[in-house]
């Protein structure tokens, strides 16, 4: 069943912020913190040591050091970050303990990256899991991610999210399987038993979930913060120029996310460079790729974007 849509509903937006390397492979960390204080000078909730931070391919010492800059630039503004235990020995359980009190240490709100050894377990340990490693924290958030996003991703059955939805420190959910339909089962169980519980979109080929009632937690938002916030004020305030961004940001999406899915982060440094937010477009070291012939097209579209927003800013 599809939800129905919720107009002039207040959005809460978080965006994944791209980790910057220059072009020998070195972490430009300040141009990390540069871009944390975009995201939040745009009032949108940064998110670092996400997919779009590669931090599956970095070291624990690399992640450590994300949420050093991260607690710096912020002084004590709200922010997300991953927890990731994947190819780390040792209990699982006692790993994402671990990685959620480093990420409070620093201030944030820690999400839980799924890895190879929770997937294998099956739904009641799950969610034991879930319970034991929430009980200890000053609340967390889940992640369901799909496998074209990482091998280690799963997408739960609906019993087994609605035991971790019920957990009363799990306070919302990352769902990021690229299907309207899921997340559409996914809010409308959350509005008949827990409304209170976020679901963050990880839709980045359906941005428009929003209208339905989830909220956001995108990588496709680290391309142009503003935009999004743009966009969202308007869906509060029920004017129709949201659609007109949101067709523009879309386009993007269906671009940026197109196969192979992860060298999203490629486009997302060439469209940076573009905005001036990065003076080098390199991807991680063992990041994928994208041609360099895609740039044209990325400064069309970010013309369109810009175009967007300054009809809106015209019309005001």
């Amino acid at each position: 069943m599809i939800p129905d849509i919720v107009p002039n509903r207040c959005i809460t937006g978080a965006s994944a912020v791209l980790l910057p390397f220059d072009e020998a492979g070195n972490i430009v960390h300040a141009l990390l913190g540069f871009n944390i204080l975009h995201t939040v000078n745009a009032h949108l909730i940064p998110a670092v040591n996400m997919d779009t931070g590669y931090t599956n391919l970095l070291t624990p010492e690399q992640r450590t050091s994300v949420l050093e800059v991260t607690s710096d630039a912020l002084e004590g503004t709200p922010f997300i970050a991953g927890a990731f235990v994947e190819g780390l020995d040792g209990d699982p359980e006692k790993l994402y303990h671990d990685a959620v009190a480093e990420i409070e240490s620093y201030g944030g709100t820690a999400i839980l990256f799924q890895c190879n050894a929770l997937k294998q377990m099956d739904r009641r340990a799950k969610v034991a899991l879930y319970a034991s490693v929430a009980e200890k924290s000053q609340g967390i958030l889940a992640f369901e991610l799909g496998e074209m996003f990482a091998p280690f991703g799963e997408i739960w059955d609906l019993d087994t999210f609605q035991g971790i939805m019920e957990i009363p420190n799990v306070q919302g959910l990352k769902h990021s399987s690229l299907s309207r339909r899921l997340e559409w089962e996914r809010l409308a169980l959350r509005d008949s038993i827990r409304p209170d519980f976020d679901i963050y979109t990880g839709n980045d080929l359906a941005i428009d979930m929003v209208m339905w009632g989830s909220d956001y937690l995108l990588g496709l938002s680290a391309f142009h913060p503003e935009a999004f916030a743009k966009r969202d004020a308007c869906w509060v305030t029920g004017d129709p120029r949201f659609y007109e961004l949101n067709d523009a940001l879309q386009y993007l999406g269906a671009f940026a996310f197109r196969p192979p899915v992860p060298a999203y982060k490629h486009s997302c440094a060439q469209f940076l460079k573009l905005r001036r937010r990065l003076v080098c477009d390199a991807p991680h070291p063992n990041g994928l790729r994208r041609p360099d012939t895609d740039v044209p097209i990325l400064q069309d579209i970010l013309q369109r974007i810009e175009g967007a927003m300054a009809a809106e800013e015209n019309h005001e």
